[in-house]
Order: structure tokens, then sequence, then C-alpha cells
């Protein structure tokens, strides 16, 4: 039956010394035509250890390739799918968890997100070990180890019934200035870049196929500038890692021995591999002939460097261990002793160290006749084949001008790219600033901090959320979400303290505030509250501590609602205290045995006396002269009264109502009269006559000045009366 062909793939394989380019497409699932390869070697060193230097020249070189195979096929290459070394590989082994939303079939979508969630979890710790916190990497690839269902490992979990879903999972990563220079190299040559691997991934795909993974199996890509590792074992791959020498450390040894540069050094290596001898000129024009032995005994400490670092590395990552065998591909694997050394250096037989070369490339065919299937194509077409792996799969957008690939399932949103970018949640949705608890009355309170502010995102410059789908190239802009202040709150926000209790003390209605405690300290209305404080509100006040706070002198016994009482009694609301009145005998006291009065008081209670004659309205009444110390009392202008020839005969006042004023914000109940004036708040408001608490008295009704003690008072009129210092 005949195959369908897949579509052309065109992969660049931009290594240390040349750019190879390799044009095929996919028959099949494994089968794979190259129709055209085209390899250019650098003119100059643009590229070290893996790592563009020369981003110019390199984009020159990759458009010469890219124009060769334009004209070997006739196609026009737009598209191109390469590979980034592992000279700074960051790798991160995590297990990450997703639980299902409902018990349920395992899909495809719930996989990659629970890859997602890893690769997040990976980049995070990658993020957390680094020095320098602004610096951003790119996930270059990651692999499943094993997966779990409801906790127990499982090789294949997709339709099963599960409640949560694991995974092991090994993230490589490269900083972001290592995949920027191969970016800007690959688009200044007009290309864009539609699949990113990294070299160990695309050499795996060949040279060692899943069904040879349950093997604990080492494979090294040994380029010119880095020797690339990867280890496989039960099935998959369980580690990457790098070494930055391979064949270039060979060309240098060549170039220290007879004094060359190392172009030329580099063109006797390759000559003396394939021949028995080779000629040549030293910078100080000696001529040599350089034999393949002697060439081999030049380079023998150096190949011995590399490949004791490599079979170092391969132990690190294989959990201190050695492998079960060795394939080892790339040009640089050719060098005369390295497979022996190596075999030692591991303790296997040497047949167990090998170069993988034509036996990996059977699935290949190769349009072009002349090209030999040898170890150094593995990894030119081990890209292309990763290429099919990705499409379809993944997109590429720009968050904050970094790149980003993430899985498309035709609903990838601007949170999945954001997340993929590195933003935690907290950066991406508002979250309140740290709270405390407490209790009030054993009852446990969660103060709140302040909310924070919404990220703000940007879709190709235009205002938009987290939910909006994305695709192929878009730009993306997200300013982080903030936190908001934390938590503050004083002891007079608690709810029980903002309410008061009422008492009738000594004639009067007066409203007390709650008394608190906190951590059995009675603290001020404007404390602050912190965390596990202890509140415990009063309901109620002892006699004493109303009269304190009353400003009061402590009695030793009162009446309470009638009854006497002790200072230590507890208050219900409303109660009415009252001093007990002592019977004593009547008899006559000198004039100096009287309790002494002020003159203000006396005045005062003048004033009352002759505001209420019999029969005469209080407000209509001819005022009594007052004495010359007392004319800037608010009392009015004295007059002389009519003399009199008789006592007026005294009637009791007719009854009235009480009513209720507010004074000083506070609310008093002024006695039963028919008609109150301003001197009545005396008789129930607790206010000092006997010396004056400043330069003078301020007397107000509603605002307006008093300027005479009989200035009428009506129902709820608020009144100031204070002494002005």
């Amino acid at each position: 039956m005949e195959m369908k062909r897949e579509e052309y793939v065109f992969g660049l394989d931009i290594g240390t010394r040349s750019i190879v380019g390799t044009l095929g497409y996919r028959v099949g699932t494994d089968r794979f035509i190259v129709v055209a390869q085209v390899s250019i070697e650098h003119r100059t060193r643009a590229v070290i250890d893996g790592q563009i230097h020369d981003i110019s020249t390199v984009a020159k070189t990759i458009a010469e390739v890219k124009a060769r195979l334009e004209y070997m096929t006739g196609e026009t290459l737009k598209d191109v799918s390469i590979a980034a070394a592992g000279r700074v590989l960051k790798t991160k082994n995590v297990y990450a968890e997703y639980e299902m939303p409902s018990e349920g079939k395992v899909t495809t979508e719930h996989i990659h997100s629970l890859d997602s969630i890893a690769v997040e979890k990976a980049y995070e710790e990658i993020r957390s070990e680094t020095d320098h916190k602004d610096k951003h990497f790119y996930c270059v690839g990651y692999s499943p180890v094993r997966y779990y269902l409801n906790g127990y490992p499982m090789e294949m979990i997709e339709k099963h019934t599960a409640s949560s879903i694991g995974v092991e999972m090994i993230a490589t990563f490269l900083p972001d200035e290592v995949v920027d220079g191969l970016y800007c190299a690959v688009e200044e040559a007009g290309l864009r870049v539609v699949s990113l691997t990294l070299e160990p991934i695309a050499a795996i795909h060949l040279a060692i196929p899943e069904r040879f993974r349950l093997l604990n199996i080492a494979l090294v890509d040994v380029g010119a500038g880095t020797s690339d590792i990867s280890i496989v074992k039960d099935g998959s791959i369980i580690a990457f890692g790098m070494i930055p020498l391979a064949g270039d450390e060979i060309t240098e040894a060549i170039a220290r021995k007879y004094l060359l540069d190392f172009e030329t050094a580099e063109q006797v290596k390759m000559t003396v591999a394939k021949k028995k001898a080779v000629s040549f000129k030293n910078i100080l024009g000696e001529t040599y002939k350089l034999t393949a032995e002697e060439a081999q005994e030049a380079t023998q400490e150096a190949i011995a460097g590399i490949v004791d670092k490599v079979s170092e590395k391969i132990i690190e990552l294989n959990g201190g261990n050695s492998v079960s065998a060795v394939f080892i591909v790339g040009g640089g694997g050719k060098m005369p002793g390295y497979t022996e050394r190596m075999a030692q250096q591991l303790g296997l037989p040497e047949n167990r160290v090998a170069i993988r070369g034509s036996e990996v490339l059977q699935q290949i065919d190769f349009s072009e006749t002349d090209i030999k299937k040898d170890s150094t194509l593995v990894t030119p077409i081990g890209i292309c084949m990763e290429y099919y792996e990705q499409r379809g799969n993944f997109i590429h957008v720009r968050v904050n001008d970094e790149r980003v690939k993430i899985y498309d399932n035709g609903k990838a949103t601007l949170l999945d790219a954001a997340i993929h970018a590195g933003f935690s949640q907290n950066s991406l949705f508002p979250s309140r600033g740290a709270g405390f608890t407490y209790t009030v009355n054993g009852e446990s309170r969660v103060a709140k901090g302040k909310a924070g502010e919404a990220a703000e995102v940007l879709l190709n410059g235009k205002e938009t959320n987290l939910n909006e789908l994305i695709k192929e190239g878009d730009a993306i802009t997200i300013r982080p979400a903030t936190k908001g202040e934390d938590a503050s709150m004083k002891l007079g926000r608690v709810l029980e303290c903002r309410k008061k209790v009422s008492y009738k003390l000594f004639g009067k209605m007066v409203m007390c505030p709650k008394r608190a405690e906190v951590n059995g300290k009675f603290q001020s209305l404007e404390y602050y509250l912190k965390e596990g404080d202890e509140v415990i509100v009063h309901d109620s006040y002892s006699v004493a501590q109303l009269l304190e706070y009353m400003g009061m002198e402590q009695e030793d016994q009162v009446l309470v609602n009638g009854v006497a009482v002790d200072c230590r009694t507890k208050l219900k609301p409303l109660a009415a205290v009252e001093r007990i009145v002592k019977e004593k005998p009547v008899a006559r006291k000198k004039v100096s045995d009287r309790p002494r009065r002020s003159a203000f008081q006396n005045l005062v209670s003048e004033m009352r006396d002759s505001s209420m004659p019999s029969g005469e309205d209080p407000l209509l009444s001819q005022a009594r002269p007052l004495p010359s110390w007392a004319a800037d009392l608010p009392i009015g202008n004295p007059a002389v009264r009519p003399a009199q020839t008789a006592a007026p005969v005294q009637t009791p006042p007719p009854a009235g109502d009480s009513i209720v004023v507010e004074v000083n914000q506070t609310k008093v109940t002024l006695l039963p009269k028919p008609k109150h004036i301003f001197v009545d708040v005396f008789d129930v408001y607790p206010f000092d006559l006997t010396k004056a608490g400043g330069k003078r008295m301020v007397c107000r009704v509603n605002g307006v000045s008093v300027t005479d003690f009989t200035t009428p008072v009506h129902e709820n009129d608020k009144i100031d009366l204070y002494w002005e210092k």
C-alpha cells in the first residue's frame, strides 16, 4: 500500500564548524526522504562551543545554504526547523500532579495540561536557583519520564478513568540570549523558525528508537565545540547534559604542537583522518609531513581529557552508576582511540561503546546517490523529524518580547502563554495583602488585607483579558497584577466596640463606650490589632468603673435601682445609680460650719429661684441685679427689681414634661418642668462650677452663644458647655 507523503521540511544544524541544511519529507510515520542536503563550513570562528558569537556572519552562511537548497530543488524556503546546542543547558527533574475536574476519562488535553504544569514547575525551580532573578530561560525540550494514574505508575494514561494524574518530567532550558542569537541569525537570513529543539533530543530521535529505551543507554553527540549527552532507561529519557569539549580540542592540540593557525590545523586533522599522511607548513614556513600514527600520538592527551570528562558526566547523570552501553554520533566521535578510552573509563567491553551511523539510518532514503550514510547525519535529519513531532502541536508567540512556545489545541489563551512565559498565578491575578486572625470573646475572626490591582494585558497592542484566544506570532504585553496592602485594623473597628451602654447616674442618662481588653490588658480604641490578639469586650461597667469614667469621686455605697450595693457591683444596661442620703439630726450650724459654696454657684441658684415666681412666666420676669464680678458671665444685663411691700406667696410650680437635649454630644434628660431654660442643664450634667476651668465659660445652644442663663431650651437642642483655655 502506498503511504501518504508529508509536506517538505527544512532543517538547519548550526554547528561550531559548519552549517548543514537538509530538505526532505516524511512518508508514513517513520520513513524520511532527503531531497537535498548542503553543508558549508564557517569561514571564521563565528560559532564557539555551540554558541553563536557573530550573528551577521552566521546569517550570511545560513542564507547561502538556503539559496543552494532552493537552486537544487526549485522550492522557495520560508520556514525552518533548528536545534540548540546544550552549552549552557539547564535541566530539571520534577514531579507534577493534576486534579481532574471530576472523575472521568483522561484526554490528550488533560495530559498536555499536566505537562504544562510540570514545565512551569521546572521553570520556577530554575529561576529560584539563579543569582540574577531578572534572567529568563526558554524551554527547548521536555520529556515525560513516567506518568501516574491515581498515584500509581502507568505507561499510558490516556482514556483511563482517573481522579488525578501525575508525571515525572525532565525539562531542559537555555538562557534567552542563546535562543535569541539563533533566532536573530535565522531571521536575518530571511527565514522563520517553526520548531526549535535541543540537539541531544534531535539525535536521540534516530539514534535510540523507543524500542531500545528500556535499556540503560547513553547517547553522546560529539561535535566540534560541545559533547551533548542524553541517557535513556526504563523506556524514557531520564537525563540531558553537556561538556564544552569536543573536536576543537583536538584541532587546538595539533595547532599548539606544530605552530599552526586554527583553520590549517583543522584541515590537517580532517585530512589525516582520511589519508595515511599529510604535508603542511607552519607559521614559520617550516614544512612537515604528518602521519596518522604521529597525529594520534600528538592528540592522545587531548582525546583522553575529553573522554574522561564525558565519562564522568555520564556517570553523574546516571545517578552515580555506569550505563549498559554508549552510542556515539557526530564527527568528533571518529577520533582515534575515542571509543576505546570511553569503554575503559566506564568499565564496559569495547563492543558496548559504538559509533552509530548507517545502521540507524535504515529508514532514511536519499534522492542524491552520492551522500554517504554516517554518524554526522544523525542530528541534521533528527532536526527534520522533530518538526513533525511538534507540527500542529505548538505555536510561537512573544510575551513581553520573550519568545514562548506553547501547545496549540485551538483553544490556547493569553493565560496559557503567560504561564509558559513564567508568570506565576500571583502575578496574573490580583491578590489581597496579608491578613491576620484574632478573637473577640472567644470567636475567631479574620482581618483581610486590601485587594490588589488586576494585571494589564495587551494583545497586539489592544487591551484585552487573559481568556482571549491567541495564534501564531501574536505579541503579548503583560503588566503584572499587584498585591494589596496588608490588613490594618484599630480596636475601635470591632463591631462590639462600636456599641455603647447607657446608665442613669445620679438622675441623668449617660452613654459609655464598651470596655475592651486585649490579651488581658485594657486598651484604647486606637490600639492596632495584630495576629493572634485575644479581645474581650465587656458589656457592662461596675459602679466604680462608671464613676471613674465620669471623673467622679468614688462612693462606698450607692443605690442601684433602689437597692444599696458596693462599688464593685456590675451594672446592667439602663440601671439607675443614686447616692445614699443619710439622715442626720437637725441642728443649727454656725455659719462657718456650713458647706462653702462658690459665689458662682450661689448666683446660679439665685437665678433658678428667681426664674420661677408664683403665677408668672419665668421668661417675662425681671432679672435680679448681678454682682460686679459676674458682669462677664452669660446671665443677662443686671436690672433692679421693683421693691415689694410684701413677700409673694410661694406656690408649687405647675407640673410639666422632661425633655432630652444633647450636651457636648451626650444625650441628657432635663427634669420635668412646664418650660425649660439653659440653667436647668446644670441639674443633670456634671459641670464643675466650684472653680473656673479656663479664661471664660463658653455656652451655646444650637451653635448660638447664650447671653442669658434664662434662655429657653427645647427637645433635641444641641448644647455646647466648656471652659475656654
